[in-house]
C-alpha cells in the first residue's frame, strides 16, 4: 500500500490556514455551500491570489465561477491542520495563565486536550483545576507516558523556564508550546513554538506610538 505523503506547505501559509478555516466554518454554520477566494479575501484582508495559492498546497482547488465547496474545504483544512485529531498535552505551571489555558474549552475544538497540570507550589499539588489533576513537577517523567502526552505547554516564571524545558526533553516530549519570554535551544527532533505575549505587546505599543 502506498504511504501517504504529507504535502509541503511553507510555514507562513500554515499560519494563515487557521484563518481560512475559521472563515469557512462560520459560512458553513450559516448554510453557505460555496465560497470564492475573493469572498474569503474580503473577510480576512488577505489577497485572493494568496488564498488560492495557499490552498493549492493542499491540492484544494475551486471550481470556475462557483468557488470552493465549503464543507469540503473545511474538512480539508481540518485534516491537514490536525484540528480533527486529539493531541494530549500537559500544563507546566498552573498560575493565572496556566489555569486559564486549562479552563479554555475552546482548545479542544482545535485538537488540544490538556490532561494534567504540573507545578512546584505545595498549595496546588494534589488538587485539581477543572477536573484535571495537578501533580508535582518532579513526577513529570514518570507520568508522561501514562498520560499519553507528547506536548508540554510551558507557562512557568521566566527564571524557571530553562530548567523546565530540560525536564520536558528528558521526559520525552515531542513538542513544547512556550509561553515564557525565554527561547529554548534543544535538539532538532523537538518542535518548539514560542508564543510570547510580551513580544506581541511590544509590537503593539510600538505601532501605536509610531503613528
Amino acid at each position: 500500500m502506498e504511504q501517504y505523503k504529507r504535502p509541503y506547505v511553507p510555514e507562513p501559509a500554515i499560519r494563515r490556514l487557521p484563518w481560512y478555516l475559521a472563515c469557512v466554518s462560520r459560512l458553513r454554520a450559516k448554510g453557505v455551500e460555496y465560497v470564492s477566494s475573493t469572498t474569503i479575501s474580503k473577510q480576512l484582508n488577505v489577497d485572493a491570489s494568496q488564498i488560492a495559492k495557499d490552498l493549492s498546497y493542499l491540492n484544494i482547488k475551486g471550481k470556475t465561477r462557483i468557488g470552493y465547496e465549503v464543507k469540503q474545504l473545511e474538512q480539508g483544512l481540518d485534516d491537514f491542520l490536525g484540528f480533527d485529531r486529539c493531541h494530549n498535552a500537559v500544563m507546566l505551571g498552573v498560575g493565572s495563565l496556566g489555569r486559564a489555558l486549562i479552563l479554555d474549552s475552546g482548545l479542544s475544538r482545535y485538537g488540544l486536550d490538556i490532561v494534567a497540570g504540573f507545578d512546584v507550589d505545595p498549595s496546588v499539588i494534589g488538587t485539581d483545576i477543572g477536573g484535571l489533576p495537578i501533580y508535582d513537577i518532579s513526577e513529570l517523567a514518570a507520568r508522561r507516558e501514562g498520560l499519553g502526552a507528547e506536548i508540554a505547554i510551558i507557562a512557568v516564571p521566566f527564571e524557571s523556564a530553562p530548567d523546565v524545558a530540560d525536564l520536558c526533553v528528558k521526559a520525552g516530549f515531542k513538542a513544547l508550546w512556550n509561553f515564557t519570554p525565554f527561547h529554548f535551544k534543544t535538539s532538532p527532533e523537538i518542535t518548539i513554538e514560542n508564543t510570547s505575549i510580551y513580544a506581541h505587546l511590544a509590537v503593539m505599543y510600538n505601532r501605536m506610538h509610531s503613528r
